[in-house]
């Protein structure tokens, strides 16, 4: 009995292993069969099905609306300049170029356009393309030698009038403008003529003879916009006319000239793309608006690094409205002073003012000289309104007309006061510049400064005296390190006064020192006998 169920066991075993195995070989032959009719139907050349575009109507964004609606009014700008004008050769870009620490309020010397090709390696360059190995094409048209650079502007009149920067056409023999819907050509464009330029924000205004209504932009009110909001830009970097970037705004009032030289450039800061031929193009809002001129990049490169400046909208439209007036002209008020900016906690609190001007230097027979400032005055106040710093004051100053009227409240020696001051015109009120000066030398002793300050002073000479028109003592010497370093006195400075005490000789000077204590505010009046156009400096800290 037990055999037959054994071998009952064993063929029904067999019988599934059977059925498994004819079960695997007919999958596997389906495979091979999946497998060989579809290599088949390839290679026999069946039709596959081709791809299609899928029609979607995308909504246009802001972008897209703003580039639409005031690209018309951007113009490409060329110019040509003869060899005998281009000794530049093929430098790209122009220096903004710091200055010395020294400012000057209510309207300074000259124009401000005291630019240098060296100043801290080119690291502030002004693009007015077409020039360098970078630029578009070197032309010449007129047989060798001609210099062509490329830039941007746009329409401000339906007349033609155009604003773009001054350092795309300083220079230029021949300006030409193509409008967005001239042909792409050789022709250099429609001929343009300069109505007036401003050197002090590098803004210029031309005019092109369309013979019909232009397009153009709307300008919008800088003061509004604010740091992280959106803007695009327009124009034409590398000859790449109606070219479109965007990005925000990254900070404002941005000062890239110290001194005289940016006192009235003030920029808005952005990291929309901005490259050589940007320049005099416009920076706009997102309402379409232009809210600046493209004017500098900030670059270690020659290229975009994310860092550009546009002039304000509301300073253009002030510079503009001045020249396309009766003069072509930009005319500032000045009340004929020299200021600091900048100045230490310390010479605040020894001079007693928190905010306002401590007047360094008074332009002889000009309008703060006839209303009876004085150096050493805080000027705090204009018409009542309170005076924030040296760039309130030069800006208030600056907008009034020459001939009007304004009341200055100052403080002298702890005292309020006022006066009346007639506003001059700024180019007249700073009209001469004394020249250098030098120094004798005599022999210099140790004494108090040495010990307390670490310098050493010497008495100046009768004749030198006599040509600053002060007494005091120059250093002859400065100690790495000392109190009187790290205040940034220099040797050849006079020394005029000391906390608000005249110094008139090495003796007077150490009496002065010897009584000081660590803890101490320390402020000197001092003035550089070679560039006394300057003006008295106040340089303090507090004494250790």
């Amino acid at each position: 009995m037990k055999s037959l169920l054994d071998w009952l066991r064993s063929r029904r075993l067999t019988s599934a292993f059977t059925l498994l195995a004819v079960l695997s070989i007919a999958v596997v032959a389906g495979s091979f069969a999946a497998h060989g009719v579809r290599g088949q139907d390839a290679q026999n050349g069946d039709q596959v099905a081709p791809l299609k575009v899928v029609n979607s109507k995308i909504v246009p964004n802001a972008f897209v609306k703003i580039a639409q609606e005031v690209g018309p009014a951007v113009v490409n700008i060329k110019t040509e300049t003869l060899p005998k004008q281009s000794a530049s050769g093929t430098f790209h870009g122009r220096t903004l170029q710091p200055q010395n620490p020294g400012s000057n309020g209510g309207g300074d010397n000259g124009d401000g356009d005291d630019q240098g090709p060296d100043s801290f390696q080119n690291f502030f360059n002004r693009f007015f393309g077409g020039q360098g190995p970078n630029g578009p094409d070197q032309g010449d048209d007129d047989g060798g030698g001609v210099q062509e650079s490329l830039g941007s502007g746009f329409i401000v009149n339906p007349q033609g009038y155009i604003i773009t920067n001054d350092h795309v056409i300083e220079h230029a023999d021949r300006i030409y403008v193509k409008l967005s819907t001239d042909p792409d050509t050789q022709d250099p464009g429609r001929p343009a003529r300069v109505i007036g330029v401003d050197k002090a924000t590098d803004l210029a205004v031309i005019k092109i003879d369309a013979g019909e209504p232009l397009p153009t932009v709307k300008m919008g009110n800088s003061d509004e916009v604010q740091v992280g909001d959106w803007v695009e830009a327009i124009g034409s970097p590398f000859a790449l006319s109606q070219t479109v970037t965007a990005g925000i705004i990254s900070a404002k009032n941005r000062t890239l000239d110290e001194g005289a030289p940016g006192q009235f450039q003030h920029f808005i800061q952005t990291d929309a793309a901005i490259n050589p031929g940007n320049s005099g193009g416009p920076l706009l809002d997102m309402n379409g608006n232009v809210i600046g001129v493209n004017t500098a990049i900030y670059t270690q490169s020659s290229g975009y690094e994310g860092i550009g400046f546009a002039m304000p909208s509301n300073a253009v439209v002030a510079v503009y409205n001045d020249l396309v007036g009766p003069s072509h002209k930009v005319v500032r008020g000045s009340i004929g002073i020299s200021f600091r900016e900048d100045l230490s906690d310390a010479v605040n609190r020894v001079y007693g003012f928190k905010t306002g001007v401590l007047v360094q230097e008074v332009q002889p027979g000009g309008p703060a000289d006839k209303a009876g400032i004085k150096p050493g005055d805080v000027i705090q106040s204009i018409d009542g309104r309170n005076v924030k710093d040296g760039n309130d004051l030069v800006n208030e100053i600056a907008s009034r007309r020459p001939g009007s009227t304004a009341v200055l409240g100052y403080l002298r020696n702890g005292t309020t006061q006022d006066t009346t001051v007639t506003v001059g015109d700024r180019d007249k009120v700073f009209a001469s510049i004394l020249g250098n000066r030098g120094e004798t030398n005599s022999p210099s002793q140790s004494g108090a400064g040495e010990a307390k300050l670490g310098l050493a002073v010497k008495a100046i000479s009768p004749a030198t005296a006599a040509k600053i028109h002060t007494q005091g003592v120059i250093i002859d010497s400065v100690r790495t390190g000392s109190f009187a370093d790290l205040q940034g006195l220099e040797p050849g400075f006079v020394i005029t006064r000391v906390n608000r005490q005249p110094v008139s000789d090495r003796d007077q000077f150490d009496a002065i020192v010897s009584k000081l204590k660590s803890g101490d505010d320390v402020v000197f009046e001092v003035l550089d006998p070679n560039h006394p156009e300057l003006g008295i400096n106040y340089i303090g800290g507090t004494l250790q």
